[in-house]
C-alpha cells in the first residue's frame, strides 16, 4: 500500500496552528493508514514577549494584538479563544513546550507510552492529544504553557508520566530532536507557522489553507506512482 509522510511544521503558540488542527485530524480520518502525520515545532514564538511588543508597538501593543486574534476568530466555531489571551499568564517562550513535546514524542518512539489512536481522545494519539490538550490550555483558557509546571499538570491529567519525560528533558534527547526539526524546517525552507512539506520536499502548503486543497494534493500523489518525479498537483 502506497504511503505518504507530511511534515507539519507549527509553532504551538501560533493561533493559526490553532486553528488548523481540524483539518489535520480530519485527513486521519479520510486517509487512515495511507497518511503519516509527523509534527514538528518551530521558534516562531521564542521570544514571544519580544516578538509581540517589536511588531505591535504602533498597532496598541498586546492589547492591540489581543483584539486583532479576537476578531479573527470571532467567526470560528470549532474552537475558543479566551478574551483575555496574551493578556494574562503570558508565556515567554515556545521553545519550553516543544522540547516538552520532543519529549513525549522521544517516549512514544521508545515505546514508553501508547502511539496508537485512542477513542477517548478523539482517535488522536496520547502525543497527538497531548499537543492539543496544550493548545487548548494557551488559546481556551489562558493558562501559561510555557512553565514547567503547566505543562506536568497537563501530562498528568492525561496520565502520561511525568518522571521519563524529564528524563528526557535532562538527558537532551529532547533537545537533539528538535534541533532536527530546525534542520528540516532550513532544508525544506519552511516559511512559518503552519506549513505542510510533502513530496520529500517539493511541495509546501503555508498558512490558511483549506481543506479541499490539502486534500487534492494528497489525492495526487496517492494516484500517481510517478509522483515522486513530477506532480500535475
Amino acid at each position: 500500500m502506497q504511503k505518504i509522510t507530511i511534515d507539519i511544521f507549527t509553532d504551538v503558540l501560533c493561533v493559526w496552528a490553532y486553528s488548523a488542527q481540524i483539518r489535520f485530524d480530519q485527513l486521519k480520518i479520510d486517509f487512515g493508514d495511507k497518511l503519516e502525520l509527523r509534527y514538528r515545532y518551530i521558534p516562531i514564538f521564542a521570544a514571544a514577549k519580544q516578538r509581540i511588543a517589536k511588531a505591535w508597538k504602533d498597532k496598541g501593543g498586546f492589547e492591540g494584538f489581543n483584539q486583532s486574534l479576537r476578531e479573527t476568530a470571532q467567526h470560528w466555531e470549532h474552537v475558543e479563544l479566551h478574551p483575555r489571551i496574551w493578556l494574562d499568564n503570558v508565556p515567554e517562550s515556545s521553545s519550553v513546550p516543544h522540547l516538552y513535546l520532543k519529549a513525549i514524542q522521544a517516549l512514544e518512539k521508545e515505546g514508553m507510552i501508547a502511539s496508537d489512536p485512542l477513542p477517548q481522545h478523539g482517535n488522536r494519539s496520547l502525543c497527538e492529544a497531548y499537543a492539543w490538550r496544550m493548545r487548548c490550555s494557551f488559546f481556551a483558557e489562558a493558562r501559561n504553557i510555557g512553565e514547567i509546571r503547566t505543562l506536568d499538570h497537563i501530562a498528568e491529567s492525561l496520565g502520561i508520566p511525568v518522571v521519563p519525560v524529564h528524563e528526557m528533558l535532562d538527558n537532551g534527547t529532547a533537545h537533539a530532536t528538535l534541533h532536527e526539526d530546525l534542520e528540516a524546517r532550513d532544508q525544506f525552507m519552511v516559511p512559518g507557522s503552519p506549513t505542510l512539506v510533502f513530496n520529500e520536499g517539493r511541495q509546501r502548503l503555508y498558512g490558511n489553507v483549506g481543506y479541499r486543497i490539502i486534500e487534492a494534493n494528497i489525492r495526487e500523489l496517492l494516484s500517481d506512482k510517478q509522483s515522486g518525479l513530477a506532480s500535475w498537483c
